[in-house]
């Protein structure tokens, strides 16, 4: 397949970028590392009449220290993510998601930002950004505004950018002390689209008594799935194995939106979530009780 006609632009600032967004709107499309525009224009499911390419403006590419968080580029690359020793220190959990993200070959070219605006719900980085409360830079000619991740994300393939706004930036908070945390997913092969994940943020405090929970499941729905109810019962309790599976068969009957496909049924996608869960909160819990 061969992707319609289009003209290509490659700014060389991010004013220019936002200038021709402001110009084009929904006509423009942006290009970054291309893993999942490029084969959707050659299955023309996009076919925009200018492709902007991103990767001239240096200006999006940072990982740096804020306010005892981390604040990234979207022009990170996935494989900086996998590599950067800030984004392992304050940022762990993504640190230890990205080897789950595609391949290696995949991961030096994909970005942050172009996974979190592609709003796929079998992605990682949206999921793990909504269980860490991220907070988004949305930047357009007019100005800019902050978003929460989890407000974020709309519905399949869709976000609450408008067609002349990009991101720019995401701000992950710090973890506070004694906080766990664990991500888990099963998919066919390593590197292909999971069927089903889950990650999940346990702090505890001095008495080992949960006093903050999130736990978020992956193509469990058409957006990063928030188990808000199962998360709720953790909280204010000592973190045992009934307790446990009690989260996990709560997350999972009543908490997603599972849909059948020809590698899963939705019935035995429930099945994986439950004992995802109940693994990735022993694995959050376990972190939790060793950490200072």
């Amino acid at each position: 397949m061969k992707p319609a006609p289009f003209d290509y632009v490659a700014p060389g600032s991010l004013e220019e970028v936002l200038a021709t967004l402001a110009t084009y709107g929904y006509d423009a499309k942006l290009l970054a590392g291309g893993q999942s525009l490029i084969p959707m224009m050659n299955f023309r499911l996009a076919q925009p009449s200018v492709l902007v390419d991103l990767n001239e403006v240096t200006e999006l590419n940072w990982v740096r220290r804020r306010n005892g968080g981390v604040s990234l580029g979207a022009m990170v690359r996935q494989r900086q993510l996998e590599r950067d020793p800030v984004v392992a220190e304050v940022a762990p959990l993504v640190h230890d998601t990205m080897p789950y993200v595609a391949h290696p070959q995949i991961r030096n070219r994909g970005t942050l930002g172009g996974s979190l605006a592609h709003a796929d719900p079998a992605a990682e980085l949206p999921v793990v950004m909504v269980a860490l409360e991220a907070q988004l830079r949305l930047r357009r000619a007019q100005g800019e505004r902050w978003v929460a991740a989890e407000a974020f994300f709309e519905g399949l393939f869709t976000t609450v950018l408008a067609p002349d706004e990009m991101v720019v930036e995401v701000v992950v908070p710090v973890l506070p002390p004694r906080t766990g945390y664990g991500f888990l997913e099963v998919a066919r092969r390593h590197g292909d689209f999971a069927q089903a994940g889950v990650t999940a943020v346990l702090t505890l405090d001095e008495n080992d008594v949960c006093r903050k929970a999130r736990i978020v499941y992956l193509n469990l729905g058409e957006v990063p799935m928030i188990a808000r109810k199962a998360a709720d019962l953790l909280v204010g309790e000592k973190v045992t194995d009934s307790l446990i599976a009690e989260v996990a068969d709560v997350g999972a009957r009543e908490e997603i939106e599972p849909t059948g496909d020809i590698h899963a049924t939705a019935d035995y996608k429930r099945h994986l979530a439950g004992v995802l869960t109940r693994r990735v909160l022993k694995l959050a819990l376990a972190k939790a009780t060793s950490s200072q």
